[in-house]
C-alpha cells in the first residue's frame, strides 16, 4: 500500500484522476493553508476565502488533467487558480454593492410608492413563474448567472459542460422567458421579434 504523504505533487494529481480521495486530503494539507491566505488577501474576508478555497480544490478534483507539470508546480498552478477565483468573486460582490446603493439611491430619491412597489412584486412572481416553466437545465444556468452572480466559466466548470453550451442554454433561456413574459404582459417587454 502506498503512503500518500511520500508521493510527489504529480504523482498525487494523477492520483486524483482515479478519484482518490486520500490523494485530494493530501494535497489539500500541503497546500490548503497557502491558498486559503492568498485569497483572504484579496477577498478580504474569512468567509469568502473559504469559498475560493473550496472552489479550487473542487476544481482540482474536477479536473485534474488540467494541471501541467511542466509549465510549473502543483503550488503555482493552485494559486493562480486562487487568484483568479478571488479576483472575479471580488468584482462580482463589488458589482452587487454598486447595484445595491444605485437601487438604495433611486428608491431614496423617489420616495416610496406603494403602486410602483406593488408592481414590481407582481412583475417579479410573474418572473417567477415563467422560469419555473423552463427546462431544469436553462433555468439553473440562469439562476447561477443572474441571482448568484458566477460567470459562464465558473457556470461550466459547476455544471460540468463547455462554456459555450452554458452561454447557449442562458441565451435560449432568456428568449424562453422573453416570449413567456411577453404573453402576461405585451407592454410591459416589448417586441419580442
Amino acid at each position: 500500500m502506498t503512503i500518500v504523504a511520500e508521493l510527489s505533487d504529480e504523482m498525487l494529481v494523477h492520483r486524483l484522476a482515479a478519484r482518490d480521495e486520500h490523494a485530494l486530503a493530501e494535497i489539500y494539507r500541503r497546500h490548503g493553508g497557502a491558498i486559503w491566505s492568498l485569497a483572504r488577501q484579496v477577498v478580504r474576508l474569512d468567509a469568502l476565502a473559504d469559498d475560493v478555497t473550496q472552489d479550487v480544490f473542487v476544481r482540482l478534483w474536477n479536473e485534474p488533467g488540467r494541471f501541467d507539470p511542466d509549465r510549473g508546480s502543483l503550488r503555482s498552478f493552485l494559486n493562480s487558480l486562487a487568484h483568479h477565483r478571488a479576483i472575479d468573486l471580488v468584482r462580482a460582490e463589488s458589482s452587487r454593492f454598486r447595484r445595491e446603493a444605485t437601487d438604495a439611491r433611486r428608491t431614496a430619491t423617489r420616495g416610496y410608492d406603494l403602486e410602483r412597489h406593488l408592481d414590481d412584486i407582481a412583475d417579479a412572481h410573474s418572473v417567477r413563474e415563467a422560469l419555473q416553466r423552463l427546462p431544469a437545465r436553462e433555468r439553473d444556468a440562469i439562476n447561477l448567472a443572474y441571482f448568484e452572480g458566477f460567470t459562464y466559466r465558473e457556470i461550466a466548470t459547476l455544471q460540468g459542460e463547455p462554456e459555450g453550451t452554458v452561454k447557449g442554454r442562458i441565451r435560449s433561456g432568456l428568449k424562453r422567458l422573453r416570449v413567456m413574459l411577453y404573453s402576461l404582459d405585451p407592454d410591459a417587454v416589448g417586441d419580442v421579434s
